[in-house]
């Protein structure tokens, strides 16, 4: 229940509040978690903060530098309750005189802004130790500040099940004694593409969701842009970080043409490029030039020169098909997978014909990571299709259909599937 002091919801005080926890809850939470050590203790104290601040902001103002208050707030919270457990005394004291030394708190009136060290807590919840699922799912509640319940509804788990892996995550991140710290410059290389791919792994759940009533998830992928952003600003210097943001504004500014007026899919070939957003074009085509320049490509600006390919085509037929090849090409050397050649696949029969896209395609048959992957038969329907093979492309939809997630996505694939069949067969299965 509200305490009778707290603001109203959708007052400017509470809206303010909010606003600062969403910006701010990731490095209050880190500044918490480096003090202290334990994640839990961090997590309560914050919220302490913030339901201090729905108290006392009301009747004495919303203070010039509201994290740093917060701050100071969750750390005097934290003290206090560590002092109260005999259990947690001596560590508490080692902690202080460290951290004091290295950090000394500012006092709740000093106005000094939140130190920003959420850089640690991008390589822990991306470490290597936890659980794949893991880490997606910590990254989006101590960085992105989702609640339990917000986190379940983008990995589409109930909430309970959501809540037992966070508390397993964070019981691993104890046991295994993982370090909160930014990995050395010697260990950088290696981590840091476990922390990309957590983020790109929640913009692809929103760009094209794996289950569920739509086809795009806006909010997630708009969070994991969020969340790239931040990263580039701790780690200026490291270009894949440029690779991954422009990547996903490229493909983002085409979010609005993706689907129809009812949800249904828009195809590359039918979108009105006129619905793509330009600013976010011109900062993704930015972003490649930078990610490419200076040394070797990485993976995501091979991925996000390709995508900026797409975006300066007037329309299908005039992108350039050679030079995606080519950077697929480069891809594949990068980055060899199963799902990599599919898309080479698919780009080489544009530029050469369905033929010559359905011959790799078939190479690809008995490859393990495309079982299950519905954009496999889904474009060797197509390539047949193309070619005449209608009973052929017919069996290739159906298979996709039985594997696609999102309705969009099976409502096209019924569609194809009808341009296939005999009239007398055609299909309203779901």
């Amino acid at each position: 229940m509200r305490d009778e002091g707290a603001a109203a919801p959708g007052t400017p005080v509470q809206s303010s509040v909010e606003s600062v926890f969403r910006e701010e809850r990731g490095r209050l939470l880190a500044s918490l978690v480096r003090r202290f050590g334990d994640l839990d203790l961090a997590e309560e104290v914050a919220s302490e903060a913030i339901e201090a601040a729905l108290v006392q902001w009301p009747v004495e103002g919303v203070p010039a530098r509201p994290g740093a208050w917060l701050l100071t707030t969750a750390r005097r919270r934290a003290v206090d309750r560590l002092r109260r457990d005999q259990a947690y005394a001596a560590r508490l004291a080692i902690l202080q005189v460290e951290a004091d030394r290295a950090d000394p708190a500012p006092p709740a009136d000093a106005g000094g802004d939140l130190p920003d060290e959420r850089l640690q807590m991008f390589f822990t919840c991306a470490h290597p130790a936890l659980a794949a699922e893991d880490r997606g799912a910590l990254t989006l509640r101590c960085l992105a500040g989702l609640a339990t319940p917000e986190v379940a509804r983008a990995f589409l788990v109930p909430t309970a099940t959501m809540a037992q892996r966070i508390v397993r995550a964070k019981k691993k991140i104890r046991e295994a004694r993982i370090p909160f710290r930014v990995p050395g410059a010697d260990e950088l290389p290696e981590r840091l593409p476990g922390v990309l791919q957590v983020i790109y792994s929640i913009f692809t759940e929103g760009y094209a969701a794996s289950s569920g009533p739509r086809l795009q998830r806006l909010d997630l992928a708009e969070e994991a842009i969020r969340l790239a952003r931040i990263l580039r600003r701790l780690l200026p210097a490291e270009r894949e970080i440029a690779g991954l943001l422009g990547l996903m504004l490229l493909i983002h500014a085409r979010r609005d043409a993706r689907t129809g007026p009812d949800g249904e899919i828009v195809l590359l070939d039918k979108q009105d490029r006129a619905r793509w957003d330009p600013a976010m074009i011109d900062e993704g085509r930015a972003l490649v030039l930078t990610a490419l320049t200076g040394g070797p490509a990485g993976p995501y600006g091979v991925q996000a020169a390709i995508a900026a390919l797409h975006d300066e085509a007037a329309d299908l037929a005039t992108t350039d098909w050679p030079q995606v090849v080519a950077l697929y090409d480069v891809l594949l050397a990068l980055t060899p997978s199963p799902v990599v050649a599919l898309n080479r696949a698919v780009a080489l029969a544009m530029r050469d014909g369905p033929e010559a896209g359905l011959a790799l395609l078939d190479e690809l048959a008995d490859e393990p990571q495309l079982r299950g992957h519905h954009p496999y038969p889904a474009a060797r329907g197509d390539l047949l299709q193309r070619l005449g093979r209608l009973p052929e492309a017919a069996a290739a939809y159906r298979e996709a259909l039985e594997l696609a997630g999102t309705e969009p996505e099976r409502a096209h694939l019924r569609r194809r599937l009808n341009e296939t069949e005999p009239c007398s067969r055609r299909t309203t299965a779901p």
